[in-house]
């Protein structure tokens, strides 16, 4: 049997619930950050943004459907300040995304790793809510509270069920305040818990039967999810959970020239974070990277005279970024400053090879086959013999 609210503590169907104040450690200064949200990190671009933003804009976004649009893509602003782009690809699927945001069908973006579903997400919510913190991660153990409700069970014992005892999920506190929330990997979550997301889509409310109370969502409020293609049979998705959503398939780079673009952006952006020295020869070890990973990702060298095989992993540009940071760091710390080949072969190795047999063996062919006789590859070619 539930037991009600007591009178003093019963809530209405306007009342929100509020997250219980929870003692914190001072804030670290802007510059201890190690990764700033996105609203923090492009602060100046989005009030640049607000400033010239003469477009309607849904009820409690901060920026029109236009300026999120252009705050991911990047442009000149009338003013003179200039938004870098934080996503390179077509700008239809930015629209898109976007344009779904402001109607009443959440977002999915799904793709292979290292398609920047995440980054994307990020970003749509700082530019929609300037608040992108109201995060679900999923994993196979995420359980149904992370994304309806808990109890501090310390009060609920003392005092019985009332809002001071509820503990709210980011989602609920998305719905109370008309903010975009993320889930990220929702095929990861168990169905059960993915299914507890379809009342939220599609009544817009957040039943509390322990209170004989629901949360009705605010205008302004969505959801974005992300989902990994290779995840496919993890957790399928409900046909009743996948109708809620739009999907939007976030493409690999399409050439060359865009993934080096992206990585070397990324680079430059983690190696000022880092503290790393730019190496002044870095565009043309990206090149390398990302051109390695690209015919084993494809099969295919990239003048299309010779096949190759594909390891088990994805290859994504996310993990070339990651190998690329990984050389900086050698370079800085153990070498002259400079981004060699020697820095970067053993981690285009630890990404190519993830099966001890299988991996190592496309990866063998592929050094004797493709860097062995390619014109100034020297160098790469003997630090990755020398490592495999």
């Amino acid at each position: 049997m539930t037991t009600a609210p007591t009178a003093s503590t019963a809530p209405t169907a306007s009342t929100a619930p509020t997250a219980p104040v929870v003692p914190t450690a001072p804030a670290a200064p802007a510059a201890e950050v190690l990764r700033a949200h996105a609203e923090d990190a492009f602060a100046e671009e989005l009030a640049a943004l607000a400033r010239c933003d003469d477009r309607p804009r849904p009820a409690r976004w901060r920026l029109s459907p236009w300026a999120v649009a252009t705050y991911l893509l990047g442009g000149e602003l009338p003013d003179g300040t200039v938004v870098t782009p934080k996503y390179v690809g077509p700008r239809r699927i930015v629209e898109v995304a976007v344009s779904t945001l402001a109607t009443d069908r959440a977002l999915l973006l799904l793709g292979v790793p290292g398609t920047a579903k995440t980054w994307v997400s990020e970003h749509l919510a700082a530019a929609v809510s300037g608040d992108s913190t109201l995060l679900v991660q999923g994993t196979a153990g995420t359980a149904e509270e992370a994304v309806r409700y808990g109890w501090n069970y310390a009060e609920l014992l003392a005092n019985g069920p009332s809002l001071a005892a509820l503990v709210p999920s980011p989602v609920l506190r998305a719905m109370a305040d008309g903010k975009i929330v993320r889930v990220e990997e929702l095929t990861r979550i168990p169905a059960d818990v993915q299914d507890a997301l379809i009342t939220v889509l599609s009544e817009k409310t957040l039943p509390v039967p322990e209170l004989g109370w629901e949360n009705q969502a605010v205008r302004g409020f969505n959801l974005i999810a992300t989902a990994n293609d290779r995840d496919r049979g993890v957790n399928e998705l409900s046909s009743a959970l996948r109708r809620r959503f739009n999907t939007v398939v976030l493409p690999l780079p399409a050439t060359l020239d865009e993934e080096v673009e992206i990585v070397a952006r990324r680079v430059a952006q983690l190696g000022r974070a880092l503290e790393l020295p730019e190496p002044p020869s870095g565009t043309q070890e990206i090149r390398r990277v990302v051109t390695i990973f690209r015919e084993l990702r494809d099969g295919v060298t990239a003048d299309g005279r010779t096949k190759v095989k594909s390891p088990t992993g994805t290859l994504s540009t996310a993990e070339a970024i990651s190998v690329l940071t990984h050389g900086l760091a050698l370079a800085a710390h153990f070498g002259d400053g400079v981004l060699r080949a020697g820095d970067l072969a053993g981690g285009v190795l630890g990404a190519v090879v993830r099966d001890p047999v299988a991996d190592q063996a496309v990866w063998c062919e592929y050094v004797e086959g493709v860097l062995r006789g390619r014109d100034g590859w020297k160098d790469f070619y003997r630090a990755a013999r020398e490592l495999s």
